[in-house]
């Protein structure tokens, strides 16, 4: 697992805040201080928001879901991810329309920095709250971060379900055919934590 000081976790946080701000007022280009980050910063401090791993940001407003986007490939370092993903929740999660200008100073930004996804072979591995969900089978697939099943007080069979659901998968498929199940860890931290 890795480890972020709550200075790299308030970089990140900070980078996803000004990120949708600029996409508001254009004050700044974003690939500029993306790039300026390097100047800024520490090596140390640098080089932990370098890394290369996936991860989700998530907005709520007043508490309520208002976006969530992530991806799993770490082909790029953290803080373009997390850059890129802000963008993707705000103004691309096909469940909601996008961010107005005006919802912003309403909106609690979550980031979930994500570890490489393991095959799970037996279902008993999963610890709740410590491990999120990835479910394939053909085309369908599916993600839920580690937070949602403790959030929604879910035991480990519900959290397959669920996964399933979020998959377009029937709920009990996994008790009765072959999926692909892996799980995965996240470092978590939001707005309110820091």
């Amino acid at each position: 697992m890795y480890n972020l000081s709550s200075e790299a976790k308030k970089i990140l946080l900070s980078i996803a805040r000004t990120i949708l701000e600029n996409s508001f007022d254009k004050k700044e280009n974003t690939l500029k201080m993306l790039d300026d980050l390097k100047n800024k910063l520490d090596g140390c401090l640098y080089n932990e928001i370098s890394i290369k791993c996936g991860c989700f940001v998530t907005l709520h407003k007043f508490g309520e879901l208002r976006g969530c986007i992530g991806t799993f490939r770490n082909d790029k370092k953290l803080y373009e991810v997390v850059s890129d993903m802000a963008i993707q929740a705000a103004f691309h999660d096909p469940r909601f329309s996008p961010l107005e200008k005006d919802e912003l100073k309403d909106i609690e930004i979550e980031i979930s920095v994500l570890t490489p996804m393991e095959r799970l072979e037996n279902f008993e591995d999963i610890v709740i709250g410590r491990d999120g969900l990835y479910v394939r089978k053909g085309f369908y697939s599916g993600v839920l971060l580690p937070q949602v099943a403790t959030e929604h007080g879910w035991d480990k069979n519900q959290f397959i379900s669920y996964t399933c659901m979020k998959a377009g998968l029937p709920p009990d498929i996994w008790k009765k055919d072959k999926i692909e199940l892996y799980k995965f860890s996240a470092i978590v931290f939001s707005e309110m934590d820091i």
